[in-house]
């Protein structure tokens, strides 16, 4: 099911993506005060808002395997996490390569929005080690629920919190903040690391699907599971065949 279409999929986001860069590099003005180097912003800020909201999506399906017990939707939740985990890495570094250009330092340990951003990562740095701490997958997956659910609540909080602050150094996005241009190529790179990230979450979804049927099916056919090829990285198990029945 999370193969289907998977594809055209996968070709829509090289092409959105292949378009983005070129509209960056050829198309978006430099910035009048940093010049070319502003250029990061169109990777750094959508890949911050994609991460952040990509971790509320992994709450909604916490939210929804708690209600339903339906396993489904804590792999959806664990891989959601996952993924976001990756692109918040990929935040903080353009952002300390944009701080050390800009700033002329690595790190501002003043700048709300830096600290608070790390602050969630390193919340959710610790989701799997939680989690495969527990040996009994029904606990586990409980377990790993109820963390996604308060670290996804706390996300916003944060964010809230963060724009009230007063001192804030890091610029402020929002409408009509940036010059046509910029904003119409900035609004076209969050809409292409939205459709990466949709991708990838596809990807591994029918990757885990399919090994859940392989060891499904091994089971109903009085095989071992250890014929099974194991998974490349742990992660929790579907114990039944989706979309049957």
């Amino acid at each position: 099911m999370y193969g289907k279409r998977l594809r055209a999929l996968s070709l829509t986001t090289i092409a959105t993506l292949t378009a983005t860069l070129a509209l960056v590099f050829f198309w978006a003005p430099n910035d009048a005060d940093q010049g070319f180097l502003q250029k990061i912003i169109y990777i750094h800020v959508p890949l911050a808002i994609v991460t952040l909201c990509g971790f509320i999506v992994g709450a909604c399906c916490a939210i929804a395997h708690l209600r339903t017990r339906d396993p489904r939707w804590d792999m959806r939740s664990y891989v959601a996490i996952h993924i976001s985990l990756v692109f918040g890495v990929g935040v903080l570094i353009t952002g300390s390569i944009w701080a050390k250009g800009s700033w002329g330092h690595w790190w501002v340990w003043s700048e709300p929005t830096l600290v608070s951003f790390l602050l969630v990562m390193l919340l959710y740095a610790t989701y799997q080690p939680l989690r495969f701490a527990i040996e009994d997958p029904e606990r586990q997956a409980r377990a790993a629920s109820v963390f996604a659910i308060t670290a996804g609540a706390f996300v916003p909080i944060n964010f809230a919190i963060v724009r009230l602050s007063t001192q804030y150094v890091h610029p402020r996005l929002g409408s009509g903040s940036l010059p046509g241009r910029m904003e119409v190529v900035f609004l076209l790179a969050i809409a292409s690391i939205a459709l990466l990230w949709t991708t990838l979450w596809r990807y591994e979804m029918t990757s885990k699907h399919a090994a859940a049927q392989l060891r499904t099916l091994a089971r109903l056919l009085g095989g071992d599971e250890d014929d099974v090829p194991p998974r490349r990285s742990a992660a929790p198990s579907v114990t039944h065949l989706e979309g049957v029945g």
